[in-house]
């Protein structure tokens, strides 16, 4: 094991620079998949358990979901939510029993709602409530994209180290070609945010900046 001083973002930094590194690269049709910008974990004036990272996340989850709904392709956005006894939380809901924690995040709360700040569309948009990190476990989504052809999908949301890396580890093994743009995702802390952004690039995504998404969508011609 390499033993180091450096920071989780000089890290980061560092890996991404190397010029040797390879890229998955961009398929022929791409998804976006906007995972849990929900108050919980969007919102901290109103939540604790809420984060920034960038404080232009949401204009950036904002502005790819439409240059993709432009173009006619998925837009998909999940949340987590429980029932009123958290029966469906499973193991993820006994370390803890507080109002903050991950199972009182009730149906029809305001931590399971939406960011005020997006713009849904729920007339073409597909909207999953999930119940586990992964955006793909136990919902549509894998049946959606294959149905709509996709080979490339576009990862936002939060955290980085928890429901993202979880998401784009799943999205890599279900064969898609994984980009994760930094400014659309965030976490609690940078050390988690960097170290799974480093960990994301090494393995299982392109972790890139948001002007090469935008860039790729613009030229889309379908």
């Amino acid at each position: 094991m390499v033993l180091s001083d450096k920071t989780a973002r000089e890290i980061f930094d560092e890996i991404r620079a190397n010029p040797a590194r390879k890229r998955f690269g961009y398929g022929s049709r791409m998804a976006i998949v906007n995972v849990d910008p929900q108050k919980a974990y969007t919102r901290p004036d109103l939540f604790k358990t809420g984060y920034i990272t960038d404080p232009e996340q949401m204009t950036h989850i904002n502005n790819l979901s439409k240059a993709l709904r432009d173009k006619n392709l998925p837009v998909i956005w999940t949340h987590v939510a429980y029932m009123e006894n958290a029966a469906d939380c499973g193991v993820w809901g006994t370390r803890t029993n507080t109002p903050d924690s991950l199972q009182n995040i009730k149906f029809g709360s305001e931590r399971a709602e939406f960011d005020d700040r997006l713009d849904i569309h729920r007339d073409v948009d597909a909207v999953y409530t999930k119940r586990m990190p992964s955006a793909f476990f136990e919902t549509p989504l894998n049946s959606f994209l294959t149905f709509h052809k996709i080979d490339t999908v576009v990862i936002t949301g939060g955290s980085t180290s928890g429901c993202v890396r979880a998401t784009a580890v799943d999205a890599l093994s279900y064969g898609y070609r994984t980009i994760v743009p930094i400014e659309t995702t965030a976490d609690k802390h940078e050390s988690y945010h960097f170290a799974n952004l480093t960990d994301l690039l090494i393995k299982y995504a392109d972790v890139v900046d948001v002007a090469e998404v935008y860039e790729w969508i613009e030229g889309y011609e379908g």
